[in-house]
């Protein structure tokens, strides 16, 4: 437990990093009439767009005030951010409370978020990496085979490397899996078999996570690393051309 301010929004922050999300503490963000000093900035991606939430952090014995919300509501409008969370153990007055109902703004604990956001925070991290995964599948399958043999986005016939076919498969089972909800489960396709044995178990989202993200990350990278080639494949050729 938290002794002072500081140890209160370090631990803030040390559990969004846990669920897998960028956190900032001590952080200046800038607004459209003014820059604001936040406790706490977490970022994160999902369905290739950014998310920013603003965390406010009452290290206090007493419950907080409305005022404190209406405050963090002006500088989450003002900064454009998602949402604006204000974390307290004491608790909040009626008025507080009444102030965040059907706004963009979140008044809780810490170990409230502890035991429920951890949920929330995978489910919206599976849906970032199925996007990821889906537009590699489309960009992977644009690049003709030969280029892709060329570029070590696969192996040629006959040989054994490198699949990114392989790795989509088996992203987009584990993904699948996981979306329903049921542990423990082990994958059952031929891809995963491959990769991880008969006996290999998944017993969480987060262990999903883990497991796909540096997949599809290496992929993302062999696909980024191919189109500069193609790009100035493409420019080279138009300047013969002239």
């Amino acid at each position: 437990m938290a002794t002072d301010w500081d140890d209160y929004q370090e631990e803030a922050a040390a559990l969004f990093r846990v669920m897998g999300l960028d956190a900032a503490t001590n952080a200046t963000v800038q607004g459209v009439r003014t820059t604001h000093d936040v406790d706490v900035v977490v970022k994160s991606r999902h369905a290739g767009f950014e998310v920013t939430w603003l965390v406010e952090c009452k290290h206090w014995k007493t419950p907080v005030s409305k005022l404190h919300v209406l405050a963090l509501r002006e500088i989450v409008a003002d900064t454009g951010s998602d949402r604006g969370i204000l974390l307290c153990e004491a608790g909040f007055q009626s008025g507080a409370i009444e102030a965040a109902n059907l706004t963009n703004v979140q008044v809780t604990s810490l170990e409230n978020v502890r035991s429920t956001a951890g949920t929330d925070i995978s489910a919206m991290r599976l849906r970032e990496l199925y996007d990821r995964a889906e537009s590699c599948r489309a960009r992977y399958w644009d690049i003709p085979k030969a280029s892709r043999i060329e570029q070590g986005l696969r192996h040629d016939v006959g040989e054994w490397g490198y699949s990114g076919a392989r790795d989509m498969e088996t992203c987009g089972e584990l993904i699948t899996r996981a979306f329903r909800g049921v542990y423990p489960f082990a994958p059952d396709s031929l891809q995963a078999l491959v990769a991880f044995g008969k006996d290999r178990l998944f017993k969480s989202a987060e262990e999903v996570i883990e497991t796909v993200e540096p997949l599809v990350e290496e992929l993302e990278k062999k696909l980024d690393a191919v189109a500069p080639r193609a790009d100035t494949k493409r420019l080279a050729q138009s300047e013969l051309e002239r």
